[in-house]
């Protein structure tokens, strides 16, 4: 089975993708679609949905996973994050695809333990656990490698 995992962003999402056979699981690639930040929100969103759009065409996973959203104190950016998850969840179903969400805490606890792991004990244990993923790959997709795994062991794939 072929996870895609999503972290969620307007102005970076990243994503991963996980190949699963029975108990095992291996890293197969992953990335991040920065929207211009100068662009108006339209177009910003429009880009998210031609990078995940691809992502999903290219890989043909059979699930995805996403994380939560974080509401933050800045009402702002919490209803463009609220956008940029909207064309993000919607792409699935596009695509006739299960969709899975995952809670920041739930996803650090499966990986790395514990709810409140740092980045860098997260990144440990996913290198661990996937010693093949690629070397220096920025925060954003880290962590939608993690949402996917996260998903692998939730739903005993």
């Amino acid at each position: 089975m072929i996870i895609l995992g999503i972290d969620p962003g307007l102005n970076y999402t990243g994503w991963a993708v996980i190949e699963t056979a029975k108990s095992s699981v291996k890293f197969v690639d992953c990335g991040i679609i920065n929207p211009l930040s100068k662009e108006h929100i339209s177009k910003r969103l429009f880009s998210l949905y031609n990078g995940v759009n691809q992502v999903i065409t290219k890989f043909k996973p059979q699930q995805v996973s996403i994380e939560e959203t974080f509401v933050s104190m800045n009402p702002k950016g919490s209803l463009h994050l609220g956008y940029a998850r909207g064309v993000l969840l919607m792409l699935p179903a596009l695509h006739d695809l299960a969709v899975f969400e995952y809670s920041p805490n739930t996803v650090k606890k499966t990986v790395a333990g514990s709810g409140h792991a740092s980045k860098e004990q997260v990144k440990a244990m996913l290198k661990f656990i996937m010693p093949n993923m690629k070397q220096n790959m920025k925060d954003d997709a880290i962590d939608a490698l993690s949402i996917a795994l996260c998903h692998f062991y939730h739903k005993g794939l």
